[in-house]
């Protein structure tokens, strides 16, 4: 059996996974999920790996790191520290070695959905729009009270410091109905930067919380 290390996105916390976790459990697989520091402002992707790195039991090697979103640009980084054996993007962003998020978008300007621009992601009716929009309404409400204030901005502006993606398995899982990171962008990422053809969901961008139990057996899929 796997140990998932669950790592979150931006403005979320360990607390997301809590409806999936019970779905993996269920078949004998380990979790692992952990709080990043997102308030400090001065955080960096560096120091956000070391926290998941940290979380990760070193007797183990059977590891399938899962990062949602932002942690997209951290996973990679714990791999290359720690032995893992899959990576799996979540609806995630897909670093560019050596360069920031928002430089990459000079690259390829279609990486967020246009309709985020200027958006106040702190405002209720905005989170549902474009967050958590085919969640149950009692979830979608349970994860706007559970919102916490993303003060570090090192998964936009920080330059990657990687120098080249670790060699390790690759998936991505997308979100066809995703309106934060576009699904265009997605499956043009995988195939061109992991070099794999990104797994569907109809979902949007939190799969697991509006359909945990259609993203369990695909996690569990890469965990066979």
């Amino acid at each position: 059996m796997s140990i998932f290390c669950l790592v979150h996105g931006a403005f979320e916390g360990r607390w997301c996974w809590d409806l999936l976790i019970p779905y993996l459990e269920a078949q004998g697989h380990k979790t692992i999920a952990m709080d990043l520091p997102i308030e400090n402002a001065e955080a960096t992707l560096s120091e956000f790996a070391s926290i998941v790195i940290q979380a990760i039991p070193k007797t183990d090697d059977d590891i399938v790191l899962v990062g949602h979103s932002m942690a997209g640009t951290i996973i990679p980084l714990v791999a290359e520290v720690l032995l893992v054996r899959q990576l799996v993007f979540l609806t995630g962003l897909i670093p560019h070695p050596g360069i920031s998020t928002i430089e990459q978008l000079d690259l390829e300007p279609n990486i967020f959905e246009a309709a985020t621009t200027g958006k106040d992601f702190t405002d209720e009716a905005v989170l549902m729009e474009f967050f958590f929009h085919d969640c149950q309404p009692d979830v979608a409400r349970w994860a706007i009270s559970k919102q916490r204030e993303q003060k570090s901005t090192a998964h936009l502006f920080e330059k990657n410091p990687l120098k080249a993606l670790p060699s390790v398995e690759c998936k991505y899982i997308v979100g066809t109905d995703d309106r934060i990171i576009s699904p265009a962008w997605s499956r043009y990422a995988a195939r061109k930067r992991l070099g794999v053809d990104a797994i569907e969901l109809p979902s949007g961008h939190y799969p697991h919380l509006s359909c945990p139990e259609l993203l369990a057996p695909l996690l569990m899929d890469c965990g066979t």
